[in-house]
């Protein structure tokens, strides 16, 4: 199952290819799964042992978590069971049929809860798992020895890089396939069968030299071509508990990205209903519910996204859900404020801004008095500039500050400047509609889905 340490590539990874394909380029989504290593052998074994009649009468499987860290409990104390399943991996990826039956299984299970992760926020990807590529890998491994980049080390096929104190192992000595085989061979696949200029990996920090030395030897191998191509690795820190270590439960286990997502709903929901129960939300009991997912799951997001890509950050579900500062709740807020002003022009002042841009055949131009409305107007031409820096540095953060710059603006404009029943209710409002605009793709970027009435 996914746990709160997939959250980072897989936001992280969204938002980049948000932006980049608004800037206009044509984004694979590929989620590189994790289907093919030591851990299945070990999870291939387990199965087989504990139940023998799987094929005939499935086991029921629901709680990954509990059979995973079952399976690495003996992997780690058995010695025999260790070398069992090492062995098993090399039978699946040789095609061992019984192998890949259960192999089959377990990536279905998976597959099943990732989807419904990646529903809740919004996600698209094309799933291409390590499985994927591994008839690939011999062909990678081949042109690799005709650049004359392979040694051999005791069996081992090696590929040493100047520079790293550790070379790529592009074959065991068993005769298996790593980590390193199979990132060659994707590598190659991306390049030449995808035919893709860009290539952006997101993952955290502690694999970057690994994709420096895999960009570094395909390079070596002529498959780059520096006027075209471009290898970029992309690598975040660790989300981290109070404590700063990893983020768990109180019991020490990891904590699983739905539980963690249904937390952040539940506490919303008990703040929006405080909030009906006060007079201050117009919601109904079912608006509550939705608002609460939407404005949980965007806080989860936005809380994460804010911050720095390569640096580790505290989760706080206060920090992450508050109404004031730099949060995905404010700025929802403050979008939901805009939207209120448009709509009570239309109902209350007959003044349908939208209608009257689409009917007007010569607007009238937008006159900004007072200093509000010209910080504001300024915020709102700095969009494209901060969108192109996004794109080229990948760092969604830059978006995130961006956005709350312009809430900020808005909140400081619509404090002092008067909107509805002004003399200069048109300008305003067509300051509050231009800002709507950008707020509204500034949220969609983000992957956060905003709200016109909270």
């Amino acid at each position: 199952e996914m746990h709160v340490g997939h959250l980072r590539s897989t936001i992280i990874g969204d938002t980049i290819s948000r932006v980049l394909e608004f800037c206009g380029h044509d984004v694979l989504r590929v989620n590189h799964v994790g289907d093919w290593g030591t851990q299945f052998g070990m999870l291939i074994k387990h199965l087989a042992e504990q139940y023998p009649d799987f094929e005939r009468n499935p086991p029921d499987l629901t709680d990954l978590t509990a059979f995973y860290k079952a399976a690495k409990a003996r992997f780690d104390q058995d010695a025999t069971f260790a070398d069992d399943a090492r062995a098993t991996v090399v039978k699946l990826q040789a095609g061992d049929d019984q192998c890949r039956r259960v192999w089959q299984l377990l990536c279905d299970i998976s597959r099943k809860e990732f989807d419904k992760v990646y529903a809740r926020l919004d996600i698209q990807l094309e799933e291409f798992g390590e499985s994927f590529y591994n008839a690939m890998i011999p062909n990678a491994i081949q042109l690799l020895e005709n650049s004359a980049l392979v040694s051999y080390d005791q069996g081992a096929a090696i590929v040493h890089l100047e520079g790293h104190s550790y070379p790529l192992i592009v074959r065991k000595k068993d005769g298996g396939f790593g980590y390193d085989s199979t990132d060659m061979a994707a590598l190659h696949y991306r390049l030449f069968d995808l035919e893709r200029d860009w290539l952006v990996y997101v993952t955290d920090l502690g694999q970057a030299e690994h994709f420096h030395m895999c960009f570094e030897a395909a390079t070596n191998a002529g498959w780059v071509q520096k006027d075209k191509h471009k290898l970029r690795h992309v690598g975040f820190g660790v989300v981290q508990g109070d404590d700063g270590k990893r983020f768990k439960t109180r019991s020490g286990d990891t904590v699983r990205l739905v539980d963690l997502l249904d937390a952040a709903v539940d506490r919303m929901r008990e703040s929006l209903l405080e909030r009906v129960k006060a007079g201050k939300c117009p919601l109904s009991s079912d608006e509550v519910q939705q608002a609460a997912a939407i404005i949980g799951y965007g806080a989860v997001k936005y809380f994460d996204l804010h911050q720095h890509p390569e640096t580790n950050y505290i989760f706080s579900y206060d920090k992450m859900l508050s109404t004031s500062g730099n949060t995905a709740v404010y700025l929802l807020f403050a979008y939901a404020r805009l939207a209120s002003i448009i709509r009570k022009a239309k109902d209350e002042h007959h003044t349908d801004i939208v209608a009257t841009l689409l009917n007007n055949q010569q607007p009238t131009p937008l006159n900004l008095q007072h200093a509000k409305e010209r910080a504001l107007a300024f915020e709102l031409t700095q969009f494209s500039d901060v969108v192109v820096t996004v794109a080229t540095d990948y760092i969604p953060a830059r978006l995130c500050d961006y956005l709350y710059k312009l809430a900020t603006k808005l909140t400081e404009f619509v404090t002092e400047c008067k909107v509805l029943g002004d003399p200069r209710q048109y300008h305003r409002l067509l300051l509050c509609h231009a800002t709507g605009i950008i707020m509204r793709q500034c949220f969609a970027l983000l992957g956060i889905k905003p709200l016109d009435r909270i």
